[in-house]
């Protein structure tokens, strides 16, 4: 498949179709409608194609025109490659753009379809576009012939569940934890949950807590890995292995090579893999990420955290996965970021954040705090923030958390404990 042949299975017209090159195209349309006929006709016409998000505060706006300078200046290495470049990385402050092409999006939806066999995807998208999740979504419709419905998730979310027609092989739909949380909370959604295909979970590590919930309402989750710079998933848990008790990551996708080296960082290989961060570009070697994790047995993968995320207190390593998992698990604490603070004692203190709307009955808070994590684990301090920040997907800006954080340990009174 080549670019034009992409253009048109995206519902771009004939009469764009052109091997004429021109400026890079930046596309950053909410609306999904309007974003997918812009992609179209930009994949058509040629040239780099950025995609962008609306809510771009205005330091994110500049750090993309000064790669746009650095572009204008950059032979291209690599003719007729890398031309589109989704974000990675934004809302932590720092924008990265990983450049993708209709070979590397092709290998990532055959391995997705031969992985979980499936001839014709259909899914519901409640991601936004311009994140490689919610426009992976979108592709591996677009290139088996299947429908893309996308939908409003704060209508979901307020129980506006539509009716989907009948398809051969079903549907699928992609959810991070949170929103997964707050649709089980809600006996109807979860009916509507039971008749899709496939869940696939993703963009954060779920709580076991959540896990055994969804297990109990028999819902057909898969739990994967991926990188916006693997074009999404590269290892799946079936759901059928999920519903027989199996957890964890899954094993790679055909398409993908993973592997855990000795330090126990994950790297990836294959074909779906990116061709470096705009501007620059990469060669095809396998791409170390900033993820640790394992290998069991069966060659299922199982992600412990990220590698520079692990906090150093009184000489003890804390995994703050391992701490927002039993946080969570709670149950009176749906989103909590945990983060080292420095310390002049310690070094670090584990701190926990959460939104300052939340209403937790402490005592349940600390009871699981001491049944399941040891004393150098333990939060020292939890700290409410206001406006808890999330983007258009639903994920947290750790960075804006570690800032308010920040500043509010220097004030007492706003910690809870």
């Amino acid at each position: 498949m080549n670019r034009y042949e992409l253009a048109r299975l995206l519902g771009a017209p004939a009469g764009l179709l052109t091997e004429a090159r021109r400026e890079a195209v930046v596309i950053e349309d909410s609306d999904p409608r309007r974003f997918m006929t812009a992609l179209a006709a930009a994949t058509a016409q040629g040239g780099t194609v950025i995609l962008a998000s609306e809510t771009w505060s205005e330091s994110e706006r500049a750090q993309l025109a000064v790669l746009r300078k650095l572009d204008a200046v950059t032979p291209a290495t690599a003719a007729g490659k890398g031309w589109l470049c989704i974000p990675t990385g934004g809302t932590g402050g720092h924008v990265k753009l990983a450049r993708h092409d209709e070979e590397t999006l092709a290998a990532a939806v055959g391995g997705f379809c031969r992985h979980f066999s499936i001839t014709q995807v259909n899914a519901v998208g409640l991601l936004p576009l311009h994140h490689v999740s919610g426009l992976m979504a979108w592709l591996r419709c677009a290139l088996t012939g299947g429908e893309y419905r996308p939908l409003d998730w704060k209508k979901i979310e307020a129980g506006e569940l539509p009716a989907l027609p009948a398809k051969p092989q079903g549907w699928v739909v992609s959810l991070v934890p949170t929103q997964l949380e707050r649709l089980l909370r809600n006996a109807t959604a979860v009916a509507w949950l039971q008749g899709f295909r496939t869940i696939f979970l993703g963009g954060a590590p779920a709580w076991p807590e959540l896990l055994a919930k969804a297990a109990a309402a028999q819902l057909p989750l898969s739990l994967g890995y991926g990188l916006t710079e693997t074009a999404a998933m590269v290892t799946g848990l079936r759901p059928a292995e999920f519903l027989l008790g199996a957890r964890g990551n899954g094993p790679a996708l055909p398409h993908a090579n993973v592997q855990v080296g000795g330090d126990g960082v994950i790297s990836v290989g294959g074909d779906s893999l990116f061709r470096g961060y705009y501007p620059e570009w990469r060669d095809r070697r396998p791409f170390a990420t900033g993820d640790l994790g394992r290998l069991d047995g069966q060659g299922h993968l199982q992600v412990l955290g990220r590698r520079d995320a692990v906090i150093i207190t009184g000489g003890e390593k804390v995994d703050p996965a391992e701490v927002e998992a039993v946080l969570c698990g709670s149950g009176e604490l749906g989103e909590v970021i945990v983060l080292g603070v420095p310390d002049a004692e310690w070094g670090q203190v584990v701190v926990a954040a959460y939104p300052a709307s939340a209403q937790p009955v402490w005592a349940l808070v600390q009871q699981a705090v001491t049944s399941r994590l040891s004393a150098m684990k333990r939060p020292k301090h939890f700290v409410p923030v206001a406006d808890w920040p999330v983007n258009d997907q639903g994920k947290v800006n750790r960075a804006e958390v570690a800032r308010r954080v920040q500043a509010a340990m220097s004030d007492p009174k706003q910690r809870s404990s």
